[in-house]
């Protein structure tokens, strides 16, 4: 791994190996694109600039839609010029005006996010689900291992980390009931997701396949995909998830690029049935990643999933979005799904820590939770290997409930 002339410990989460982008603000000047490298973030745009590189107007956005528009080429030759400015000590000129401290910016949403998608990507979680809603019956529906199942989200309720998430309200009806009733939900819960930035637009009826899925790919953020599971429950049969998922998603502030997380690649778990052909694909094409989270309440960490337990690779998932001829679009953004592995400490959902409630988890303060109460604070964080040993941080997504309004 090249060296680069900047003073970044060796084992810094986002040293040269990441190079994740992010959109900040500073006192007085607007939003617009930057590139963490260690504790400061770079000025892409203004560094392009005095540069003399044109294409970097694409940084001076408020968002990382425009260069999420210029697709896979452009961005491998991004990270190289990038890689370049950084460990060439001649253009320290370029670099050194623009590097601003972390704790001096303000981080925002990362791209304007056009449309949602969650999947349900994970065995372990989809079982467990099935064994507490469905104590009867078989745990994974027939269709779980033929297709990656997802549903359509609320763009426009993604947040970046910070914000706080407000209770929502909504008619909830529990088996005992004789009626439903409306009011804030009381079983809140959290789902710890990778989420994935899409790029690369597609026009209508155009299908993208498993080994092209990855060009469409810039990177990945961490995901909390807040559930109202009272509200959920009543409402998801026979469509799916509405009012208990759509009132807020929130995301990590740094877009960790694919080409920063090579090192990180896995196989799968195995898939049993092998799926329909245009699920299928190579050992470079199907891929999991070798990420590892924490997930924490009020400062104890409650759980640890691993994202290399998922059982579909994220090319089967944006194959399968687009089999039906859905175009892409710039700033699309899809979840994974729940990571949950076969271990209690490592189930990414209150639900299926606390067994729907049945079985309340410790808190480092001598408390218990289920489910969420007001004032809880959720921090999700995760790190990956990189290259010769180093790690690749993907930052954390944060947010505190509050009561409903």
């Amino acid at each position: 791994m090249t060296a680069t002339w900047l003073d970044i410990p060796a084992d810094h989460p986002f040293g040269l190996a990441n190079l994740p982008y992010g959109v900040f603000s500073t006192q007085g000047r607007p939003r617009r694109v930057g590139v963490r490298v260690g504790d400061w973030v770079l000025d892409a745009g203004a560094a392009s600039e005095q540069a003399g590189m044109e294409s970097g107007e694409v940084w001076l956005q408020p968002s990382l839609n425009a260069f999420l528009a210029e697709g896979r080429p452009a961005w491998e030759a991004a990270r190289a010029w990038l890689v370049e400015l950084l460990t060439n000590e001649a253009r320290r000129d370029c670099v050194e005006p623009h590097l601003v401290p972390v704790e001096q910016v303000t981080m925002h949403l990362p791209v304007e996010v056009a449309d949602y998608v969650d999947f349900y990507a994970s065995e372990h979680h989809a079982t467990n689900v099935g064994r507490i809603f469905r104590p009867d019956s078989e745990p994974l529906t027939p269709n779980w291992k033929h297709l990656p199942i997802g549903y359509h989200g609320r763009s426009g309720t993604v947040v970046v980390s910070g914000t706080d998430i407000i209770r929502p309200t909504g008619q909830r009806k529990a088996p005992a009931d004789a009626a439903p009733s409306f009011g804030p939900s009381v079983r809140l819960d959290i789902e710890a997701e990778l989420g994935f930035v899409v790029g690369g637009p597609t026009a209508i009826g155009e299908r993208v396949g498993v080994a092209d899925a990855a060009d469409h790919l810039l990177g990945v953020v961490l995901l909390n995909d807040w559930s109202a599971r009272d509200i959920q429950a009543w409402e998801y049969v026979p469509l799916g998830p509405f009012l208990g998922k759509s009132f807020a998603t929130s995301i990590s502030p740094w877009v960790v690029t694919l080409d920063a997380l090579e090192a990180a690649r896995v196989p799968l778990p195995g898939q049993d049935p092998e799926p329909l052909a245009y699920l299928q694909g190579t050992a470079t094409s199907l891929f999991g990643l070798d990420i590892h989270y924490e997930v924490e309440l009020n400062g104890t960490v409650v759980a640890r999933p691993e994202y290399r337990d998922m059982y579909w690779s994220p090319t089967q998932m944006l194959a399968h979005l687009t089999v039906n001829g859905a175009s892409l679009r710039a700033g699309d953004l899809f979840g994974s799904g729940t990571i949950s592995g076969a271990a209690k400490d490592s189930r990414g959902s209150f639900l299926e820590l606390s067994w729907n409630g049945s079985e309340p988890f410790a808190l480092g303060s001598g408390a218990t939770r289920a489910f969420l109460e007001d004032g809880d604070v959720v921090t999700l964080r995760a790190v990956a290997p990189g290259p010769e040993g180093s790690r690749i941080g993907l930052g954390e997504v944060t947010g505190r409930v509050v009561p409903a309004r």
